[in-house]
């Protein structure tokens, strides 16, 4: 269907004179090399939608996402590799030129509609799902950022590799916008001793917590509240950015070659970071860091 590389091998080890100081050891799982535009944790949450999509016979697929959402140019890019029409509703007013993540869509075949911020708030409600249907036809739902029961199942997946590898990690670090990917591997870390941390990349997002909680219930994990979300992180809210974060960006890049970006894994690598140099994380662990992609 898609092939991706083996896992284990994407792990890079960095090295840096604070993690010298801390005692720890820091090691990237590198998911941006997946693939160019269905990159880092944004297949695993697709794959078993799209599976789904296809034994169900649809031809059309519609999600939500906002106007620099790594999940419409994925769900764009995966439609047009996978023969699926695809829509694209779009939280906001159009602005032209379109940014680069939204004219990608377009261009690979995802018809934009845009919505104003009080209506994309119904987009759980069912009635206006409906009215969505009664506006393109029938369509495959696939939530925003691609996070339901069906994502957890593929996300899951992420640290299959993890008993066979010869390093055990003493915690794994991803960041949280819409807690599907976090919510996979609380499954897979389930009765292990690792420590599993979110950097939340939205402002007042302590209701992540809740959302994590009912996508597991949705998968029948019930049980599931093995992690942690680190709310302060957000520089201002989604996609919001400060002069502090961008000088770390440019800093991390230079210093460890590793592209990545402000509105999600800028603000992971900073948070991290930031929680080694307060102690966060206990002497002589291992740390492995999800890049979740999102570079274009």
């Amino acid at each position: 269907m898609f092939s991706i590389p083996s896992l284990e091998t994407l792990i890079e080890k960095l090295e840096n004179p604070l993690f010298v100081e801390k005692g720890v050891s820091l090691y990237v799982l590198r998911l941006d090399r997946i693939d160019t535009h269905i990159s880092g944790n944004k297949w695993f949450k697709l794959k078993y939608n799209l599976l789904d999509a296809k034994e169900k016979g649809f031809q059309k697929i519609l999600t939500f996402g906002g106007a620099f959402s790594n999940h419409i140019v994925a769900t764009a890019s995966a439609g047009k590799l996978f023969g699926f029409e695809t829509i694209g509703i779009i939280r906001g007013e159009e602005i032209l030129p379109l940014n680069p993540r939204l004219q990608f869509a377009q261009d690979s075949g995802m018809a934009l509609h845009y919505i104003d911020r009080e209506q994309y708030r119904d987009k759980e409600n069912p009635l206006f799902i409906e009215s969505l249907k009664e506006k393109f036809g029938d369509f495959y739902l696939i939530p925003e950022g691609g996070s339901n029961a069906l994502s957890i199942r593929g996300t899951a997946e992420i640290l299959s590799f993890l008993p066979q590898y010869p390093i055990h990690f003493d915690a794994v670090c991803t960041c949280v916008g819409t807690a599907g990917t976090l919510s996979g591997l609380a499954v897979s870390l389930f009765n292990t001793q690792t420590q599993l941390v979110g950097i939340a990349t939205l402002k007042n997002a302590s209701f992540l917590y809740d959302d994590a909680y009912k996508l597991l219930e949705s998968g029948q994990y019930i049980q599931y509240q093995n992690f942690e979300v680190l709310l302060d992180y957000h520089f201002g809210g989604y996609a919001k950015s400060k002069p502090e974060l961008l000088q770390f960006i440019e800093k991390f890049q230079e210093q460890h070659n590793i592209p990545i970006e402000p509105v999600y894994t800028g603000k992971l690598f900073y948070g991290v970071f930031d929680s080694i140099k307060k102690g966060f994380f206990k002497p002589s662990s291992n740390i492995l860091v999800i890049h979740c992609g999102g570079i274009f």
